[in-house]
């Protein structure tokens, strides 16, 4: 039995403005569903007695010490652009500013 219909996967590619053949509404369906399934299963697998946690592994320790490393300079960073001025990128004008 089909948790999702062509019907709801035609609407959400409305919702997203997607335009989707026949052929591609059913084939996500299919995905969908299969998600689905591989949701469910791992909601059945036995929690009892597993503390909840937001990672695989321990994250103590996982910041770096705040130094001050020598960085380009202006020259260097402008080196390649196609344009600049003033010690700064020139790109075009949009939205008529």
């Amino acid at each position: 039995m089909s948790s999702i219909s062509r019907d709801e996967v035609a609407h959400l590619a409305r919702l997203s403005r997607l335009s989707l053949t026949d052929d591609e509404l059913n084939e996500f369906a299919d995905q969908i569903d299969g998600i689905i399934e591989h949701v469910q299963k791992v909601s059945n697998v036995d929690t009892e007695g597993v503390e909840p946690m937001s990672h695989p592994s321990d994250l103590a320790g996982v910041m770096r010490e705040d130094e001050v490393h020598p960085t380009l300079t202006a020259e260097q960073v402008l080196d390649q652009a196609p344009a600049s001025q003033r010690d700064r990128f020139e790109v075009p004008r949009i939205l008529g500013e």
